[in-house]
């Protein structure tokens, strides 16, 4: 229990939230629009998945709104050309793979630290692609939207992807030897290496990971609305990298799961509409979410502090 308190206090805050929804503002549990609350955050949730992972292993990247960007506009102009839709979204995770590929490359290549990288990048995908595209929004055809598929079901198909996108990457993590050599790694790449783990290798891989699910997410964007706006994905990074630090994972690595990740990210996506349901001026929400993001690093510091006075 005590191994999980973090986790358990996002969940046990979210529950609160939810509880005082109910009793205050029960339209906030309307089917609909809680059906569009959870399809518009599933993109935001494979993102900080892989987001999730590049941090356990001690790095960050700060350039997945761009990469996002770049993907959504790639997916839209392939399904403007009518390409297949499982093609678009293969096509769409291969160029995302190859941005984090280039990341990865630089800082676990060259040693270069990652958020000077990734910031770099970060600016030099979101202006080239405003220099190529100068504003203008793809169009999309017939059949592109939501699958195919009559709303409501394509809103469950993301929400399904974006889940089972979820559960496999807790077991794995949690299973399997690819994710102890990231939780090894994020702890200490010394040691990992004396234990025979390959740090740049793993710090490479994670890096490329991120980006295709980057693009994946990109795909689950593409299909939510008839055009892509080439402005999409602007602030998506600081909203992962929000709801991984609040859901438990260190930011200094090493430590942290998914379902903590998946907890932080609904207490942060709820609080803006239910301020909206509670009638509340909306600038408290943004206050609420920037206090409980201090709050879970001021937590992540202090509980850094006592193992490093325990250790």
């Amino acid at each position: 229990m005590k191994k999980y308190f973090r986790e358990l206090s996002v969940a046990a805050t979210l529950a609160i939230l939810l509880l005082a929804l109910a009793i205050f503002a029960p339209p906030f549990f309307q089917p609909q629009p809680l059906l569009s609350l959870v399809t518009r955050e599933a993109p935001t949730l494979v993102v900080a998945c892989g987001m999730a992972l590049v941090i356990i292993c001690r790095q960050i990247d700060i350039s997945v709104g761009s990469m996002f960007a770049m993907c959504s506009v790639c997916a839209g102009l392939f399904a403007a050309m009518h390409w297949p839709l499982a093609l678009v979204a293969a096509a769409s995770v291969l160029i995302g793979a190859m941005f984090g590929a280039f990341n990865g490359a630089l800082v676990a290549g060259l040693g270069l630290p990652s958020i000077v990288v990734t910031l770099a990048t970060m600016v030099t995908w979101r202006e080239g692609l405003r220099w190529l595209r100068q504003g203008v929004w793809v169009d999309l055809p017939n059949g592109v939207q939501w699958f195919g598929l009559p709303q409501m079901a394509g809103q469950w198909t993301l929400a399904v992807f974006a889940l089972a996108i979820l559960i496999f990457l807790a077991l794995a993590m949690k299973y399997l030897s690819a994710g102890r050599f990231i939780y090894a790694v994020g702890s200490d790449a010394e040691a990992a290496r004396l234990a025979g783990i390959r740090p740049r290798l793993t710090t490479f891989l994670v890096f490329v990971f991120l980006g295709a699910l980057v693009g994946f997410a990109a795909t689950m964007n593409m299909a939510q609305s008839p055009q892509v706006d080439p402005n999409s994905g602007t602030g998506l990074e600081l909203k992962v990298i929000a709801a991984v630090v609040v859901g438990g994972v260190a930011i200094s690595g090493g430590r942290g799961n998914l379902w903590g990740v998946f907890a932080g990210l609904l207490l942060l996506a709820c609080i803006s509409p239910a301020v909206t349901y509670l009638h509340i001026e909306a600038f408290w929400g943004k206050a609420m979410q920037g206090a409980i993001i201090l709050l879970a690093v001021v937590a992540d510091g202090l509980r850094g502090r006592k193992i490093f006075n325990h250790g």
